[in-house]
């Protein structure tokens, strides 16, 4: 990751936009602003960035569909801005493949220990993998860290969000332990994110689902009742 994480906020509000740049400026970010999604399509051909903050409701093409446009070109954070009883729109926010969400109205300084906390996790999954780069074969299926690839029974790559990818990982390493909501909480997002347990039941249910693990009779990652999940699978590592 560069040394000064650059940012790109897509936000139709030019308030929120300018405030937003000029505070995680102060905080030591490279900020680019984009008010609608095809200017952010022409900023992100023309920069690399480390994290995306994307506002859902824009004219136009909406923040759920960029954020499907952008899951087809990268795996870079995403951090969703929803209204405040949009409940719906987080999950399918979710389900595109975002890293955290944040609801409308907000507190600039919790945008950026949201920032902040995801940024540190992605450093410290690719510190891990570096760590490890050894294959782990689970029920038939392949993960090797080093190429962040999933490969299924019959040798075919199965594409992985960062969430997703982070999630199998932290699965992967606590094979056959019981992981609780909170403790995947603390895995994957950090206690600053706050908790949101239905965010771990629409990973969990992602992931099954890329992994063809049926979930009302799930084999690979089951539920625990008032538990949690655990991987119930043999992992080895070559």
């Amino acid at each position: 990751m560069e040394q000064t994480p650059h940012i790109l906020i897509i936000d139709d509000d030019r308030e929120i936009r300018d405030l937003l740049s000029k505070f995680l400026e102060r905080n030591q970010f490279r900020v680019t602003a984009a008010r609608d999604a095809r200017e952010a399509r022409r900023a992100w051909s023309n920069g690399h960035y480390q994290m995306i903050v994307l506002d859902l409701m824009m004219p136009g093409e909406s923040g759920l569909d960029f954020a499907r446009w952008l899951r087809g070109q990268d795996n870079v954070p995403i951090i969703m801005l929803t209204a405040m009883g949009d409940e719906m729109d987080r999950i399918i926010g979710l389900e595109f493949g975002a890293d955290d969400y944040l609801p409308k109205p907000f507190n600039p300084r919790e945008l950026l220990a949201r920032i902040r906390a995801v940024l540190r996790r992605t450093t410290e999954s690719a510190e891990r993998v570096n760590n490890d780069l050894r294959t782990m074969r689970f029920a038939g299926w392949q993960l090797e860290p080093g190429r962040r690839r999933l490969l299924n029974p019959d040798g075919a790559e199965v594409p992985l969000t960062g969430g997703e990818y982070d999630l199998l990982l932290a699965l992967l390493d606590r094979a056959n332990r019981v992981l609780t909501r909170d403790m995947l909480l603390d895995l994957l997002r950090g206690r600053q994110a706050g908790p949101f347990d239905r965010a771990i039941d629409v990973a969990v249910s992602r992931l099954r689902r890329k992994l063809e693990d049926d979930g009302r009779n799930a084999q690979v990652i089951k539920t625990v009742r008032g538990g949690g999940y655990v991987l119930a699978a043999e992992v080895e590592r070559v």
